[in-house]
């Protein structure tokens, strides 16, 4: 467990690698400054996950590179691996380690100011007990029932240090088995823009893009790539290509996976993308170009063709000692 000291003038915490990283001020003088230090902890503390991110993956320090340690994904992304695991299943999981990964690429993200209302309870209350009333309709501040007597006026404090997302996210997942993780980011995103971009890989050749829904004029200024798996790079590294020619300012690609020569090829090529994984691997196949252990084809995994469907069992529906094959 990670150990804290605290002073009256900053915080400085210890990590479990040992390094001391600067916090925020205990005591700030208002909240934009509050969040202006936040601001300042959260790159710090990225640049230095980046750093050992890349140190683990072999790259240079300068590599933006996040490689998430955290033990529920590790758990999650065992079940992704194993071939037992079906469609249904495949598809949920992944769901979830998108928003997990999602969560934390999306850390590097500013804010504006934006004044809001809250809730601050009620001035007074002139509750009939009518239990014949079922609907309530809200005038203005004044909440009556469908008899039209008052039952409550709620009150509202008006606060101006409320925070918004600044940055227009775009989503960009590579057909098809990038589509599996929109849902997941659509949660952390739900006003984002979705732009399909349709690749198919030819082992040993460039990858041939089939399908293409970027608007002519970009006006995102994040966009995140999503695909399970970066192998030999080549799809990847052609998307982002893409992306740059279109014009947005950042670029973020998420991936389950990655190989680890991928990896050091789409960091060389394009050292200013940032990259947020799971874990990395460390072969690939050269007959099939899928990475080993890898996690086998996400696509058919996904869609129901990998051969494992989730009604075959007749009798999954049964304890267990009810089983025909385990009365054998």
């Amino acid at each position: 467990m990670a150990t804290t000291e605290t002073t009256t003038d900053s915080m400085a915490s210890t990590t479990n690698d040992g390094t001391m990283s600067e916090l925020p001020a205990v005591a700030a003088e208002n909240d934009d400054s509050v969040h202006e230090n936040n601001k300042n902890t959260t790159k710090s503390i990225t640049c230095s996950n980046s750093q050992r991110a890349a140190a683990q993956a072999g790259l240079l320090p300068t590599a933006k590179i996040h490689i998430s340690g955290h033990p529920v994904l590790a758990h999650k992304l065992t079940i992704l691996r194993s071939s037992t695991t079906k469609s249904g299943t495949f598809r949920a999981v992944l769901r979830e380690v998108t928003y997990h990964l999602g969560y934390e690429a999306s850390s590097r993200l500013t804010t504006r100011p934006v004044a809001i209302t809250v809730p601050v309870g009620n001035s007074s209350s002139h509750h009939h007990n009518n239990h014949n009333s079922k609907t309530n309709t809200t005038k203005g501040n004044l909440t009556t029932s469908s008899s039209g007597h008052a039952l409550v006026e709620q009150q509202h404090l008006e606060w101006p240090h409320g925070q918004k997302l600044k940055e227009k996210i775009a989503l960009i997942p590579i057909l098809r088995s990038g589509l599996g993780m929109v849902d997941a980011m659509l949660e952390l995103f739900p006003n984002a823009a979705i732009h399909h971009i349709g690749m198919y890989k030819v082992l040993g050749h460039n990858p041939v893009q089939y399908f293409n829904r970027l608007p002519r004029k970009c006006s995102s200024d994040v966009a995140f790539v999503l695909d399970p798996v970066i192998q030999t790079s080549s799809t990847i590294m052609s998307v982002i290509s893409i992306l740059k020619k279109w014009g947005v300012a950042e670029i973020n690609v998420l991936s389950v996976l990655a190989s680890r020569t991928g990896l050091q090829q789409v960091v060389e090529a394009h050292p200013d993308v940032y990259i947020t994984l799971g874990s990395i691997d460390d072969h690939i196949d050269e007959a099939s170009g899928l990475i080993m252990p890898g996690l086998g084809d996400a696509g058919d995994r996904q869609f129901g063709l990998s051969g494992l469907f989730d009604d075959d069992d007749d009798e999954a529906l049964l304890h267990p000692s009810k089983r025909k094959r385990t009365m054998d």
